[in-house]
C-alpha cells in the first residue's frame, strides 16, 4: 500500500544514502511521497503528490546535503484518497500542550467507531489523517483528566493503548515523532524492518542497505529517544491478514460518500 521510513539518532547525520534507496522503490508506490526532517532547529516538511521518481523538485532535492538527527519518509500507493497534497504523508498537528506530532501510516482502517466522525473534520480523504485526529484528541483528553502536559512516559501507554484497540482487523503499520520520541508499530509481517548503529536507528519497511536490518518488534509498540528504545509496549497479538473482501467492500462504501 505504502512505504515507510524513518531515523532517529543522537545528533544529525546524512541520510542521502537511505533516502535515495527508498524512494527508488516509488515506482511500486507511485502516488505521492513526503519528507519530514523534524529537528526542533530545522524543522520541515516537503511532499509532493506525484511519483518519487518522477519528481523533478525531489531529484534536485536529493543532490544536495540532507541531515537530521530526527526524519521521516513516505512513498505512496493510494488506496482510499485521490492522488492530492492533502492526502500525501506526512500528517502533522499540534497537540492541547502545544507539542507538534508527525505522522506516516501503511496500512488501512476498515473498521474503527471512534475515527469515524473525523471524515467531516479532515481537509483529506485518507483513515491516515483521521488517526492524527483521534490521536490529538485522545492526547487532550489524557490531558484534561491527568491535569498536567503529559510525560514521555503518559504519551508513550496513551499510544499504546490506542494501536491495541485500534489494530483488531485493521492494518497499523505506523511511524510517529512527538517532538521526543519516535514510536514505530506494526501488525503486517514482513513490512517493518530496523538497522542500528552508532548512528542511531533506522526504521523501513524494506531494508535499504547491505548492513544487517533485524525486524521490528510485531503486534508491539517500541518507542526511541536519540536512537536508543527507551519504551516496549503490551505485545497484543492483533496480526493482520490480507482479506481482499473487506477491501472491496471500503471502495464500496468510499465511492458512495
Amino acid at each position: 500500500m505504502c512505504e515507510l521510513f524513518g531515523f532517529c539518532g543522537p545528533q544529525p547525520v546524512s541520510l542521502n544514502r537511505e533516502l535515495e534507496a527508498f524512494y527508488a522503490h516509488a515506482d511500486e508506490h507511485p502516488n505521492g511521497w513526503g519528507l519530514a526532517l523534524l529537528d526542533q532547529d530545522c524543522f520541515s516538511i516537503e511532499k509532493e503528490p506525484a511519483n518519487a521518481r518522477k519528481s523533478h523538485y525531489l531529484k534536485e532535492r536529493l543532490r544536495e546535503p540532507i541531515s537530521a538527527g530526527t526524519a521521516l519518509a513516505h512513498i505512496r500507493f493510494a488506496t482510499i484518497g485521490s492522488e492530492a497534497w492533502r492526502n500525501c504523508h506526512p500528517f502533522t498537528g499540534l497537540d492541547v500542550s502545544g507539542r507538534r506530532w508527525t505522522l506516516i501510516h501503511n496500512g488501512t482502517v476498515f473498521d474503527y467507531p471512534g475515527m469515524n466522525s473525523y471524515v467531516r473534520l479532515q481537509k483529506g480523504d485518507t483513515d491516515s489523517e483521521r488517526i492524527l485526529l483521534y490521536l490529538m484528541d485522545q492526547v487532550a483528553e489524557e490531558t484534561r483528566l491527568l491535569g498536567h502536559p503529559l510525560t514521555a512516559e503518559e504519551r508513550f501507554r496513551l499510544l499504546d493503548r490506542i494501536v491495541i484497540a485500534l489494530s483488531p482487523g485493521n492494518k497499523v503499520n505506523l511511524l510517529i515523532y512527538d517532538e521526543e520520541l519516535l514510536y514505530a508499530h506494526t501488525n503486517y509481517a514482513g513490512s517493518l524492518y530496523r538497522r542500528e548503529d552508532e548512528r542511531g536507528v533506522c526504521l523501513s519497511t524494506r531494508p535499504l542497505t547491505f548492513e544487517q536490518w533485524t525486524p521490528v518488534p510485531f503486534t508491539t509498540l517500541i518507542a526511541y529517544r536519540q536512537g536508543k528504545q527507551v519504551f516496549s509496549g503490551t505485545k497484543h497479538n492483533q496480526e493482520y491478514f490480507v482479506d481482499e473482501e473487506k477491501m472491496k467492500m471500503l471502495f464500496l462504501a468510499y465511492s458512495s460518500l
